[in-house]
């Protein structure tokens, strides 16, 4: 990992026009209450010969430092395996790490400035919970993909907002972007969320918090 610190080979983001046959599959996302930091770079590396085609940076710490190598390491191992990485929250930075683009919530930065900030080619997420007003709006405003969930009950967010597969099956039928599903997300559950029109499953304590992380994504891997 010497060279990552200089930033100096970045990854070069995804074609506007690859983004749609690109944002599929399994979505696994850190963190650090899982993940240990000595142990990041192992783990998502895991994940990533399991098949997961995106993995998402999230960290809520308030460590700088500490964020811009984990980012960057996360950057790296994606762009060695074929892999998107996406930055949670934090447009700035994806901007300095050279990730492929950012996924924010609505407490996090407008979607037009993270599009300002990090050019047409990055790809934008936004967190849309169980509401397909904000899902048609954000694609409206040009986001690249839109999440729903929690579609079951979550270890990480207990208290989110339940979304329902009908819902799902709905939003699927107005919406032109893909959609990425979250929350509880299982080898038992997954399936189902497919059949409602899925086209990435946004997993982190089934992928991250497995014995075996390259077995645990290889067995949600199948339903894509």
């Amino acid at each position: 990992m010497g060279g990552r610190g200089a930033l100096a080979d970045r990854p070069s983001r995804v074609k506007s026009v690859d983004k749609v046959r690109v944002l599929k599959g399994l979505y696994a996302i850190t963190d650090s209450a899982l993940i240990p930091d000595h142990q990041f770079s192992a783990k998502v590396a895991a994940a990533l010969r399991g098949g997961a085609r995106i993995v998402q940076y999230r960290d809520k710490r308030d460590s700088p430092a500490l964020r811009l190598k984990l980012a960057t390491d996360l950057v790296y191992l994606c762009r060695e395996h074929g892999a998107l990485s996406i930055i949670n929250d934090d447009v700035e930075l994806a901007a300095q790490v050279g990730a492929d683009g950012v996924h924010i919530g609505k407490d996090d930065a407008a979607l037009n400035h993270a599009r300002e900030r990090l050019g047409q080619g990055a790809i934008i997420g936004v967190s849309c919970y169980n509401r397909l007003d904000l899902a048609l709006e954000a694609e409206k405003q040009g986001a690249d993909y839109v999440a729903f969930g929690a579609f079951f009950p979550s270890q990480i967010k207990p208290d989110a907002v339940p979304a329902s597969l009908e819902f799902l099956r709905n939003a699927k039928e107005k919406l032109t972007i893909p959609s990425c599903a979250i929350g509880g997300i299982t080898t038992e559950n997954a399936q189902a969320l497919i059949d409602a029109g899925a086209d990435m499953l946004a997993v982190i304590s089934s992928v991250f918090a497995a014995d075996d992380i390259e077995f645990a994504a290889r067995g949600l891997n199948i339903f894509i």
